[in-house]
C-alpha cells in the first residue's frame, strides 16, 4: 500500500500549480474504504488563498464519500522532508486517529514515518457526539 501512496502522491505532484514558490507538493491518502485519494498544492496570487496538497487530498476523499484517513503520504519536491503545515496537521487530525501513520517522501525516494499525534500532540477536537455528520 505504501508504494501505491507514493505513486499517487507523485502523480498529483506533477499537476501542482506552484508558479510563485515553484514548490510542488503531492499528497495521497488511503481512506477507510480502501481507496487512494490524492491532491496537489494550488497557489494563488492572493496569498494565502492557495491550498496545500494535504487539504486537496482530504477534499477529494470527502467528495467521494470517505471520511476516515488510514494513512497519508506527503511528497516533497526536494531532498528535505515536507512535513504538513500547522493547518494541515489539524485538517488531518480531523479525519484520522492519533496513531494514523503519516509518511513523508523526498525527491530522492527517502521516506520517513510519524503519526498524527506526534505531529500534533494537542489537536483541537470536539467531543465525539458533536463531531458527527
Amino acid at each position: 500500500m505504501l508504494q501505491q501512496l507514493k505513486d499517487a502522491a507523485l502523480k498529483a505532484q506533477k499537476n501542482a500549480y506552484a508558479p510563485y514558490s515553484k514548490f510542488r507538493v503531492g499528497a495521497a491518502i488511503v481512506a477507510e474504504d480502501g481507496n487512494v485519494y490524492y491532491g496537489c498544492n494550488v497557489e494563488n496570487a492572493a496569498f494565502p488563498q492557495g491550498q496545500c496538497a494535504e487539504a486537496s487530498a482530504i477534499g477529494t476523499m470527502i467528495t467521494a464519500g470517505a471520511t476516515k484517513i488510514k494513512q497519508i503520504l506527503v511528497a516533497s519536491p526536494n531532498d528535505d522532508y515536507c512535513y504538513p503545515c500547522g493547518g494541515c496537521r489539524q485538517k488531518i487530525a480531523e479525519f484520522a486517529s492519533a496513531d494514523t501513520p503519516v509518511f513523508m517522501l523526498t525527491a530522492s525516494g527517502e521516506c520517513t514515518e510519524t503519526t498524527v499525534s506526534e505531529l500534533l500532540p494537542h489537536s483541537y477536537s470536539l467531543p465525539e457526539e458533536q463531531n458527527r455528520g
